[in-house]
């Protein structure tokens, strides 16, 4: 049942009650050709189910499992069994309970092949998770299973007086209950904002995805001993950071964010993390402010001084009623407020000098995760210059100022000491970019056909056909039109093909709740496809999808090839997770925009092509999917050459970093350095030849 110490350990099973319930024949007998969930009938439903785990030890070698499954209204099904592990007892002392993982694996394993069924979460009760500490993880990585760690009641109270304990069956019922209680109707865990607008990430604690392993794992030795000398450094200090940005859910940021407080909460860091209330009026300004910096917006488009003014007036009262009070985020640190202060939202910047009233001190690091183009606000009267002018006024008493490795998108304005060099990343251990068991990608998969089918949208022909792919936000900036032009000059190249031999194309993304022009975009598309494309209507898949991770992790998965054709580009992660894939590495064909080009080997990982370039596009395609060993060859590059700095770890490297060397009064003068090579090399862990890195002589 496992090796432990270089011995195999023997578990015995003896069951007391097994699962009952049973499939529909019908459903059964019709899932029973292909036994994998997209290739079910899109009519057909696949049960999506939750389940609760409890333990009850009974002695040091045996103990019961208990596990109940849930529909979402009642508890139809539950298992007991009693394992005994015939072993030497210092193994359990020693913390070696892998065994109790492995039998839950594989009896949630068996049950969902069996009923042809999806479980979303489980609620797995604190003593089992101190008796098998690497269960939640391996719940979440082999079975695509969110584990919440919830408390077990030990008796069932009666109003008589009369109290009963509980049996392991009952207390598992009861953690798949209290799991359900912490899903939205999405049929995803709920998002969950606290006090003074605090972000409680993971539902502030419960969610149990990963391990330290799982991280230590995820990364070469070099970068960890680094993470690892700065994040020691913070906790003994006892400092308290906090981020600030606009949205909890559903951008880049937020992305990061999740990701970055899931590792360091794992090692004790005081991080939180603090967004605004909510103003769809404001987001419609500030993402026009957005658009106008990047330049994607008709010239007579401007902000107002009173569309200005509206967003100052929404921060400001969000930082007086939430953020200022005593042992607030924005308080001193002596009465109980920040150390160290993080904005990371080119939306907030009016907080920099409401903090710098309250403590003239303390730290503030700010990053610009957008494009800021140098020479549309060096046009003097331009609609660039009066946003810029306009937000510089509060930036410029920021510390500290960080951006995408791109010269062109820092102002002139900004203070060459205090640049420094910060790149958006991703985490290969969330849902967006987890390996996942064939049976979970072909269940996504079978939920996005059963959108398309909901939204009357073509439907994807995979596995029977290949598809390309481009997952990004629908937004002006990100090349859309380019995509489906360049695939439609594809199709021409391989008109003599039979159609089932050509790749169908897929446009998905989420969006996000400071995004209103995702609407617009989506119609534009769809107006494009329909008056200029007619003969490729059913072949290409234009979806805006829920918040679901896992749902683009599996279209990015099985893809052919993927695209990023922005016109206008920060620091795109979806291209590094796209090269990333555990399995296979997906070669890229993206644009040279922003800082594509540094994540981006052209000819070894993908190919870097001009703006608007439809010609180059479909030469790379065809070149992709008609020569197997080329494609062979750039998937391998592509797996094995993304850098550690693109990951959480190296994030958190690089924010612990300066979260240390800031606190106490201490100055950081990046001086237009990579933060990354600064911390590296102060860990005395500077990059060696072969680790792969990104390119440096790319940022200026």
């Amino acid at each position: 049942m496992g090796d432990r110490g270089g011995r195999r350990m023997s578990v015995s099973k003896e069951v007391h009650h097994d699962f009952q319930a049973h499939r529909s024949q019908y459903h059964r007998t019709r899932a029973a050709n292909v036994k994998l969930p997209d290739r079910i009938d899109i009519g057909t439903s696949i049960s999506e189910f939750w389940a609760g785990l409890a333990i009850e030890r009974e002695s040091d070698r045996c103990l019961k499992i208990g596990i109940a499954i849930h529909d979402g209204t009642y508890g139809i099904d539950f298992s007991v069994q009693r394992l005994s592990l015939e072993e030497e007892e210092e193994h359990i002392k020693n913390g070696n309970c892998d065994w109790v993982a492995d039998h839950v694996i594989a009896e949630l394993d068996r049950y969902r092949q069996e009923h042809v069924c999806k479980i979303l979460g489980a609620g797995v009760i604190a003593e089992l998770d101190g008796e098998s500490p690497t269960l939640c993880s391996r719940l979440w990585s082999e079975l695509d299973v969110v584990p919440m760690v919830v408390t077990a009641n030990p008796v069932l109270r009666s109003e008589k007086g009369k109290d009963l304990p509980q049996r392991v069956d009952e207390t598992a019922d009861s953690a798949a209950r209290k799991c359900l209680a912490l899903y939205a109707p999405t049929k995803q865990p709920r998002l969950s904002i606290s006090f003074q607008n605090e972000v409680q990430v993971d539902l502030g604690g419960l969610i149990h995805l990963t391990t330290l392993e799982d991280y230590q794992n995820s990364v070469r030795a070099p970068t960890w001993r680094a993470a690892q000398k700065y994040i020691k450094d913070v906790v003994d200090r006892k400092l308290r950071i906090v981020f600030f940005s606009a949205t909890p859910q559903g951008g880049g940021v937020a992305l990061m964010r999740h990701a970055l407080l899931r590792f360091l909460r794992l090692q004790g860091v005081d991080v939180e993390w603090f967004v605004p209330k909510p103003r769809p009026d404001v987001f419609r300004i500030t993402k026009t402010n957005h658009n106008i910096l990047q330049g994607v917006v008709p010239p007579d488009v401007r902000a107002t001084d009173e569309q200005l003014g509206k967003i100052k007036e929404w921060i400001v009262d969000n930082a007086e009623r939430y953020w200022v009070r005593d042992s607030g985020p924005l308080s001193a640190p002596q009465d109980g407020g920040a150390d160290v202060i993080m904005i990371d939202d080119p939306q907030m910047p009016e907080l920099i000098p409401i903090a710098k009233r309250i403590a003239p001190d303390r730290p503030i690091i700010f990053r610009s995760h957008i494009e800021v183009r140098d020479d549309l606000v060096l046009d003097e009267g331009s609609a660039a210059q009066h946003v810029w002018r306009n937000m510089w006024s509060s930036i410029q008493h920021a510390d500290v100022f960080l951006s995408h490795p791109v010269r062109s998108f820092v102002p002139p304005d900004v203070r060459k000491e205090s640049l420094g060099w910060l790149p958006a990343t991703t985490d290969w251990l969330d849902g967006l970019n987890k390996h996942m068991a064939e049976w979970d990608l072909r269940y996504y998969l079978h939920v996005l056909r059963q959108v398309c089918q909901s939204q009357n949208l073509p439907q994807l022909a995979y596995p029977d056909r290949g598809y390309f792919t481009q997952v990004a936000r629908f937004d002006p900036s990100k090349g859309i039109p380019d995509v489906i032009k360049s695939y439609a000059r594809f199709r021409e190249m391989v008109k003599d093909r039979p159609q089932d031999q050509v790749q169908q194309l897929v446009i998905c993304g989420h969006g996000s709740i400071d995004d209103p022009d995702a609407t617009l975009i989506y119609d534009q598309t769809m107006s494009l496809i329909l008056e200029k494309y007619p003969d490729l209507v059913d072949d290409i898949v234009v979806v805006r999808l829920g918040p679901s991770d896992q749902i683009l992790n599996a279209i990015m998965s099985l893809c052919t090839v993927a695209f990023q054709l922005s016109t206008r580009e920060g620091f795109e992660v979806k291209v590094s997770e796209a090269l990333h894939k555990a399995s296979i590495g997906k070669p890229i064909i993206a644009t040279l925009a922003g800082g594509i080009p540094l994540q981006v080997e052209d000819g070894k990982s993908g190919y870097l092509v001009s703006r608007g370039d439809h010609e180059s596009v479909a030469k790379h395609l065809y070149d992709l999917v008609t020569d197997k060993d080329l494609y062979n060859r750039m998937s391998e590059y592509a797996r094995t050459h993304v850098s550690d700095e693109e990951h959480t770890v190296g994030n958190a490297l690089s924010w612990m970093y300066m979260a240390s060397k800031v606190a106490g009064g201490k100055l950081l003068k990046p001086n237009e350095r990579w933060i990354n090579d600064m911390a590296r090399d102060e860990a005395g862990e500077p990059y060696k030849d072969g680790e792969p890195h990104l390119p440096r002589h790319l940022s200026t």
